[in-house]
């Protein structure tokens, strides 16, 4: 039951944004940039994002080398090149946006872990860094088999290590926080637990109900809800994929820092100041995981801890602390899906687990579009 008051001040607006994590907060944010005096709003279905906004492992990262191997088999050079771009640009935006303290950035580096079916990737290495030299003005993936026994990792397993000097990682929870605070410094509503049913787009803009018989209106809507758009808009060309992370109780003389990934991404952990934060696994039921539902598989579980146990700390003491899942959007290929639904909709999901590098970049292309 609402009052006066709330349908007087609460449910119109110029703008309103569903979906409240990266691609929501960084889309509310440039139409702020553009348009100093409209009226935004964000309408998030949960507490806090209930994507992968606040549940990523905090990868500032572009791909691996076998992820862009794997990319180049699903499209041309130039599309690669381009997607590696728009996340590298992605990343800068975000930097110059918050600022690195605000969003805790430590460039330790990134790696990845070649096994023994993995080194004929090796053979292909210096064609990838030709293709992105232009891009980094440097080679960007090189061999550093010498760093295996410094790191501790099996010797036995894995055969050698790709290093990536300007991969880094970020605090994921400052960096929600701080795009919050900011969106909210720019006199951006965010409401919380507001599940939207379904939207009416007319002539004259947009109505857009929530759980709970109450709608909103607004001239134009952005739909940044990723891996839950297809409740909204069923025929949307992705399919969620849950993502499982653990991370480690505080682990004395931790012998890494970075980030690190392997088997095409699909594994992937860093260090946290003394702890490991260590994500993936989808792969062992990728149809299983086709998933939105928050809910942690043991077969999952149990391969991330043995990963740790036989891989990556191989005679080391730890303890799992707590583990959660998160849910991306992916499709065919890595493209996120960026477009006009219609004359007052704009789209921007699906954004193949990058969300951290694209989302402030998908967030700028989407303002832009709503002002066509």
């Amino acid at each position: 039951m609402l009052s006066f008051w709330e349908r007087q001040s609460f449910l119109d607006y110029d703008y309103i944004i569903i979906g409240g994590g990266i691609v929501g907060l960084s889309t509310a944010i440039s139409i702020r940039e553009i348009n100093p005096k409209g009226t935004i709003a964000i309408l998030e279905r949960d507490t806090f994002p209930s994507g992968a906004s606040t549940k990523n492992a905090g990868f500032a990262c572009f791909g691996s080398l076998t992820e862009i191997l794997n990319d180049m088999d699903l499209m041309s050079s130039s599309e690669v090149t381009d997607l590696v771009e728009f996340r590298w640009k992605g990343l800068e935006l975000l930097r110059k946006r918050l600022g690195d303290k605000e969003i805790g950035f430590k460039n330790h580096g990134g790696y990845e872990l070649l096994f023994e079916d993995d080194l004929n990737a090796l053979q292909s290495m210096e064609k990838v860094n030709a293709l992105l030299k232009p891009l980094f003005n440097q080679p960007i993936y090189q061999e550093r088999k010498d760093l295996i026994a410094k790191f501790c990792f099996s010797a036995s397993k894995v055969k050698s290590l790709i290093y990536n000097p300007l991969e880094s990682q970020i605090d994921t929870g400052k960096m929600m926080k701080n795009l919050e605070a900011l969106a909210q410094q720019l006199k951006i509503k965010i409401f919380t637990n507001c599940e939207v049913q379904t939207f009416n787009d007319g002539s004259d803009g947009v109505e857009v109900l929530i759980k709970g018989d109450v709608t909103f209106k607004a001239k134009k809507l952005a739909i940044c809800s990723n891996a839950f758009t297809k409740k909204l808009l069923p025929e949307t060309d992705l399919v969620p994929g849950r993502g499982v992370v653990l991370v480690t109780k505080p682990i004395e003389n931790l012998p890494f820092k970075g980030t690190f990934h392997y088997q095409e991404g699909y594994y992937y952990f860093r260090n946290f100041k003394d702890r490991v934060i260590f994500g993936g696994g989808r792969n062992l039921d990728l149809k299983g995981e086709e998933s939105t539902e928050f809910e942690i598989k043991e077969l999952i579980l149990e391969r991330l801890k043995s990963d740790l146990s036989e891989v990556i700390l191989p005679n080391t003491h730890f303890e799992v602390d707590y583990a959660w899942a998160g849910i991306m959007a992916f499709g065919k290929t890595k493209q996120p899906i960026v477009k006009k639904h219609s004359q007052n909709i704009v789209l921007g999901v699906r954004l193949g687990g990058m969300g951290v590098a694209i989302g402030s970049k998908v967030g700028e292309r989407l303002a832009a579009m709503v002002f066509e």
